[in-house]
């Protein structure tokens, strides 16, 4: 009995390990990718006969109709009632199309609660050549299977998609506890689904669908749940998705260049320039009797005695890089581009239906020529990411609170540290978000903050007496929202109540001696830091 036990286990071990391996199958391009957990290991022409399960993808389709047609449905407020109403909001809660689409929020998109009549959908989807699964309304079920070639097709057209790939950004910033952004930049803009296995129905297969941001088309199926698969295949995704030019660059800039510096003239070869658009190569001649070659395809402008120039979000984030810093190390370039877009959104001012800001040292350099094709990729890379949760300001080698030292990331990044690291190094609070999103994961507790930082200097000479403890350099204390006070030891974060009561001051303690001694095995003994933190605050 037993070896029979023992070669039955044998023979499993391998179909185990096979599955335990198996491929994520990616469509895109018209070509069919398998990828392991790192890199590539087959491409071929995407076959005809590839199916999927439509599992939650029918909910995009939804929001395009619903975004297409100009709907005011309205908000879906959970009562408890359903246990589905765990993708949408607490009980007593609302919540609003967009969030409803990155939270996959089938209850919102009901096509019942929405009043979405079954000939009026056919006919819509029928004008835009849509295939005969998306024409019926009754066939919008997770267990639908469809044609992966038809579905990328359908993504492709489908109305309001420039709307879709700026919500759905989210689906990348909150997936892996914000790991996968980390991995993949700005660069996936795409809606999860999750579906019963094919073999076995006690297992899971899931994926996304969607675009990347500069709008191809984009399929993924895989073993597990979708954040399984963001999760696990992040790695491999990254040496994949291009760094294309985004189809969403932003709302224009207007910059107005030289701010300190007053001009002279604009030369075209001896020609002395009239007010106008700039179409080509120019001299400019300052007051102070420097001179300065300038190029321009159109954008730039001579008002009177001043140059503006007029440009898309994404070529002002690529021209500053330029202009401020390089575009290599790629982390450290990765991660100023946040920080340049974020300063945009945090200091420009409106001026008509463009943002306005001066090209100063007191503001941000731009350089007056289009960005090279490195600076491009790195701010495509990127594109959409701001930081919230502080005043974003940075310099060429002089570190701060809240301000990046582009001196440092470079260091950083060299060191092999990845632009979400050194970002968090730079702004402890702050959090990766989106441009015309922008919520902090962090709310800061600065009268915490500060009173633990003054007990750490008291502190110091009794805990490194103590083996295993080390001072953190950096970190934030966070507002609790609920729960228990913890700490997020991955962005070294502190999530209490306040500081106000003696116990607030003792979870703030406790939790600050779990991040110092994160190292060290004393950092998971529950009962050794609550000892340790009472010592501190009570003897």
């Amino acid at each position: 009995m037993t070896r029979r036990l023992v070669w039955w286990l044998l023979c499993l071990l391998p179909a185990l390990a096979t599955a335990q391996d198996e491929a994520l199958r990616l469509g895109f391009k018209d070509e069919l990718l398998s990828l392991n957990r790192t890199q590539v290991i087959a491409r071929e022409p995407l076959p005809a006969d590839l199916q999927t399960p439509l599992g939650s993808l029918w909910k995009l389709f939804v929001y395009g109709w619903l975004v297409d047609t100009g709907a005011r449905e309205p908000a879906y407020e959970c009562r408890g009632q359903s246990k589905e109403e765990v993708y949408c909001c607490t009980a007593g809660g609302r919540i609003e199309r967009d969030q409803a689409l990155v939270k996959s929020c089938g209850l919102y998109f009901e096509p019942a609660r929405l009043g979405i009549a079954g000939a009026e959908w056919r006919e819509y989807w029928q004008a835009r050549q849509a295939p005969e699964w998306l024409l019926d309304l009754p066939s919008l079920q997770p267990q639908t299977r469809v044609s992966v070639g038809e579905l990328l097709k359908a993504l492709a057209v489908m109305p309001a998609q420039d709307q879709a790939r700026r919500v759905l950004l989210d689906v990348v910033l909150n997936a892996a506890d914000g790991n996968v952004v980390g991995e993949l930049g700005g660069r996936l803009r795409v809606k999860t689904w999750s579906w019963l296995g094919d073999q076995d129905p006690s297992s899971r297969q899931g994926g996304f669908a969607g675009w990347t941001a500069d709008g191809t088309p984009i399929w993924a199926g895989g073993r597990g749940t979708s954040q399984m698969v963001l999760r696990n295949y992040g790695q491999a995704l990254a040496t994949v998705l291009p760094s294309s030019w985004p189809a969403e660059v932003g709302k224009c800039v207007e910059v107005g260049l030289f701010a300190r510096y007053p001009l002279k003239r604009v030369l075209s070869g001896d020609r002395v320039l009239a007010p106008g658009p700039l179409q080509g190569d120019y001299r400019v001649e300052f007051a102070n009797g420097n001179q300065l070659d300038i190029h321009s395809d159109g954008e730039l402008f001579l008002l009177n005695d001043k140059l503006v120039a007029r440009l898309d979000r994404e070529e002002y984030v690529a021209r500053v890089l330029q202009r401020e810093a390089r575009p290599e190390p790629a982390e450290a370039a990765k991660a100023l581009s946040v920080a340049i877009r974020t300063y945009l959104l945090q200091n420009a001012t409106r001026n008509g239906a463009c943002l306005s800001i001066d090209d100063s040292s007191s503001r941000q350099r731009v350089a007056p020529r289009p960005a090279a094709t490195e600076s491009r990729n790195i701010a495509a890379w990127t594109s959409d990411l701001v930081l919230a949760g502080s005043n974003i300001t940075y310099h060429s080698d002089q570190p701060g609170p809240d301000k990046l030292s582009w001196q440092q990331a470079v260091e950083q990044a060299n060191a092999g540290q990845r632009y979400d690291a050194i970002l968090l190094h730079a702004y402890p609070r702050a959090s990766l978000s989106r441009w015309d999103n922008p919520v902090a994961s962090c709310e800061a507790l600065p009268a915490a903050q500060d009173w633990l930082q003054k007990q750490r200097r008291g502190w110091r000479l009794r805990l490194e007496s103590e083996v295993g403890y080390n001072e953190v350099s950096t970190f934030a204390v966070c507002r609790l929202a609920f729960g228990r006070p913890f700490v997020d030891r991955e962005r070294q974060r502190i999530y209490v109540r306040g500081v106000l009561s003696l116990q607030d001051r003792l979870d703030l303690t406790h939790e600050y001696l779990h991040l110092a001694f994160e190292a060290h095995p004393n950092g998971q003994d529950e009962t050794y830091i609550e000892g340790l933190a009472r010592h501190l605050l009570l003897e």
